[in-house]
């Protein structure tokens, strides 16, 4: 075979040069024969290797029946059906170059997108552990949404996946995007819903901002791509190079990086977010003037070790109202428990779990209590020691007033 730098000078010095196939022969040391097949060749010169029998050669037909019928068979069912003997690495990697010859092709439309109509949600869980507080570390959710058109990205931590830090942490993007896209469009996260039906507190949660949330059907990646890539983005260019002392730390990073990016040019859009993000807002829906209900509540009588469970920790709570029922709620940042509407104990959100929180002086009053209900009082001069039988009826709502006696 003529090497390639040659075949290009011999083609130069007869074409551009005028150079006799005799004097180039001569110049360059080869035969007249070599010189006659450079120029009668249009194309380089190329090495092809010769075709060589492997142990793969005999049972291709097989495998391409195999695969004509079950395109996605794994190689290891493949290596059982053929009898396979040899390394089956070595099969994969034969299998993998005629796999595509028989896989079902899916094309992936280029989408367009209107201002405002929607914004793509979706978790990202960063490489690297978070301090947790109390010795926990862990790798808590990050909740990303771009705004599709205009691609301007929101973003922080939240504890959990649960369905209520999911709707606390889409109400705060929300907050902090300033108005309501048309849409909102998840993968299939158990917090938000299942196959097309949405959880209870999801369906509540859009129809008090008066949007749609769209739950992407399986194998649909391109109609959740940009959020997708911008997942890689943080992993590629806000991660390299920090450390994080705690979750808030991170959130405070994280809210310092985001306006430079969305200050880069996007290259789909030819546009930078924060310059196009007004037209996508000015087509969004306003914010409602209350917002919707969102994070963990429930309402429970408190038990004499005056604490409440909620999502994996016990808060403790003003103890003089054990018995009582109580009303908690528990936000991205803060624990909350009120009775009517009066507030009886607030915490920080812990991120770890299995953790008692106290506040001191809850333990406090409960000594308090517990002291003076342990010391006996002393009885009244001219007090009677007889307890009247009213007091226990009145102690445990009893009401004999319209009750008939039968004799």
């Amino acid at each position: 075979m003529i090497p390639m730098e040659d075949w290009a000078e011999i083609r130069v010095m007869h074409r551009r040069d005028k150079v006799s196939r005799r004097e180039i022969a001569r110049r360059l040391g080869i035969s007249r024969t070599t010189v006659d097949r450079a120029l009668a060749s249009d194309d380089p010169p190329r090495y092809a290797r010769p075709p060589v029998e492997t142990m793969f050669t005999s049972v291709e037909p097989t495998v391409r029946d195999l695969l004509r019928s079950f395109p996605a068979m794994p190689v290891t069912v493949i290596a059982e059906r053929i009898g396979w003997v040899g390394s089956v690495t070595n099969l994969r990697r034969h299998v993998r170059a005629i796999r595509g010859d028989y896989a079902p092709v899916d094309p992936a439309d280029r989408l367009d997108y209107r201002p405002g109509d929607q914004a793509q949600c979706d978790l990202w869980f960063p490489p690297v552990k978070i301090p947790l507080g109390h010795g926990q570390v862990g790798t808590p959710p990050v909740l990303v949404m771009v705004a599709s058109f205009s691609r301007f990205i929101t973003a922080r931590m939240i504890p959990t996946r649960t369905t209520a830090d999911l709707l606390a942490g889409m109400w705060s993007l929300l907050v902090g995007l300033g108005a309501v896209p048309g849409r909102l469009l998840w993968d299939n996260e158990a917090g938000i819903g299942r196959g097309r039906k949405l959880t209870v507190a999801t369906r509540a949660f859009a129809g008090s901002l008066a949007t749609q949330i769209v739950l992407l059907k399986a194998f649909d990646p391109e109609s959740k791509g940009i959020v997708e890539r911008m997942n890689q983005f943080f992993e590629t260019s806000f991660m390299p190079g920090r450390s994080f002392t705690s979750a808030q730390d991170f959130n405070g990073q994280l809210a310092g990086w985001l306006p430079g990016a969305n200050s880069r040019t996007v290259r789909r859009i030819h546009a930078r977010p924060v310059d196009v993000i007004g037209l996508d807002r000015a087509a969004m829906l306003d914010l409602p003037p209350v917002g919707p209900a969102v994070g963990f509540t429930d309402r429970v009588r408190l038990p004499r070790d005056y604490y409440v469970r909620v999502l994996g920790n016990d808060y403790s709570v003003d103890p003089r109202w054990i018995g009582r029922f109580v009303d908690v709620s528990a936000g991205l940042e803060t624990v909350a428990v009120t009775v009517n509407g009066q507030p009886v104990a607030r915490h920080d959100r812990c991120w770890a779990t299995g953790r008692t929180i106290t506040d001191p002086e809850h333990v406090q009053v409960a000594k308090g209590l517990r002291t003076a209900f342990q010391t006996p009082r002393a009885p009244i001069v001219g007090e009677s020691l007889d307890r009247d039988l009213a007091d226990y009826d009145t102690a445990f709502g009893v009401s004999l007033e319209d009750r008939s006696v039968v004799a």
